[in-house]
């Protein structure tokens, strides 16, 4: 059945890779505030080595140039417009992320609610 307290979100952007693919996280965060802009509720999903973009300034110097805005200011513009990032706790185990070391702003999440969310999305991005 699933865990009745977890949040529904209409779109998901599952990223997979750390700083060593820009384009990626760029197109991640491009999309989610599209996503936003157009009336729905959006949720970023980092797993796998993207946990270690939960970690505080390491999206600061990731600009990939015209016509995509930096990260930085991606991320940010999304959060303000209530854009989630969640982050996969067994990824964070497995790449020795505590969660003391991630933006406070962020959720940590498990698999089951990982199930949850995607399967209850109307629409998802995976940037693999």
């Amino acid at each position: 059945m699933g865990n009745n307290n977890m949040k529904i979100t209409d779109y998901i952007g599952t990223l997979f890779d750390n700083v060593d693919n820009p384009n990626k996280i760029t197109v991640a965060f491009t999309m989610a505030n599209k996503v936003i802009d157009n009336g729905y509720s959006a949720s970023i999903i980092l797993m796998v080595d993207s946990v270690h973009l939960a970690c505080p300034g390491k999206v600061d110097d990731i600009d990939i140039g015209a016509p995509f805005m930096p990260v930085k200011k991606l991320q940010e513009a999304f959060l303000e417009k209530g854009g989630k990032i969640l982050v996969c706790q067994a990824c964070m185990v497995h790449n020795n992320v505590g969660e003391d070391a991630i933006d406070p702003r962020f959720e940590v999440i498990s698999a089951d609610q990982v199930v949850e969310l995607m399967m209850n999305a109307k629409g998802t991005l995976q940037l693999t």
